[in-house]
C-alpha cells in the first residue's frame, strides 16, 4: 500500500487496484453507502431525498465486472474497501460512474483521486481524449463539484430512467440528468 496525503492533512494508506468479481458483495455495500439509505447521510454524496430502493445490485456489479468494455477501480485502505469508479469505454470517450466513497471518508480529497485514477484510465490505457458523465439535475452540489474539477455541462440532458427498477425509486417526477464532459 502506499501513503497518500488527502485534503486537510490527512495521510491514508491506500491501494489502487482492478476490481473482481469476489469484491462484488463489498462493492455493493460500498456504493449503497454512499448513495442510499440512512448510511448515506454521513457522507455529501446522498440520494436518498430523491431516489429510494438500490444503487446497484450484485447481478448488475457482475456484469459490469464481466463486461471486456468496463472496468471497476477500487481503493482500499486498513478498513477494506474505501472507494470505487466505474468507467466504461464508449464511442470517443470513456465514461465516468458510480464514483464512491465511505461516507465517513468523504471530504478528504478521496472523490478526486478517484476521478484522477478514472482519468488516467482514459487517456493513458485507452488513449481517449474526453471523459463525460451523467449527473442528476437535481444534484447542484455535484455538478458545483465536478466543476471544480474541469468538467463542464455539455448543455446535453438525459431523461431519467423512471419504472427500471435497476436505477431505485424515484421520489420526485421532475428527474432528469445533465451531460457533464
Amino acid at each position: 500500500m502506499s501513503a497518500e496525503r488527502l485534503g486537510r492533512g490527512f495521510v491514508r494508506d491506500m491501494r489502487w487496484r482492478k476490481a473482481t468479481q469476489e469484491d462484488a458483495v463489498a462493492l455493493e455495500a460500498l456504493i449503497e453507502s454512499a448513495y442510499r439509505g440512512d448510511s448515506s447521510r454521513a457522507g455529501w454524496t446522498t440520494e436518498v431525498d430523491l431516489l429510494g430502493g438500490n444503487r446497484t445490485s450484485i447481478d448488475m456489479l457482475l456484469a459490469t465486472l464481466e463486461d471486456a468494455g468496463q472496468t471497476v477501480l477500487a481503493c482500499d485502505d486498513a478498513e477494506g474497501l474505501l472507494a470505487t469508479v466505474t468507467v466504461e469505454r464508449r464511442d470517443g470517450y470513456g465514461y465516468i460512474g458510480a464514483v464512491s466513497v465511505r461516507p465517513t471518508c468523504q471530504g478528504q480529497g478521496i472523490g478526486r483521486d478517484l476521478l484522477v485514477q478514472a482519468e488516467r484510465l482514459i487517456g493513458e490505457e485507452w488513449k481517449l481524449e474526453r471523459a463525460r458523465m451523467t449527473v442528476i439535475a437535481q444534484r447542484p452540489e455535484l455538478i458545483d463539484w465536478y466543476a471544480r474539477r474541469g468538467y463542464r455541462d455539455t448543455g446535453e440532458t438525459a431523461p431519467f430512467p423512471y419504472g427500471d427498477a435497476r436505477f431505485g425509486a424515484p421520489k420526485r417526477d421532475d428527474l432528469y440528468f445533465v451531460i457533464l464532459e
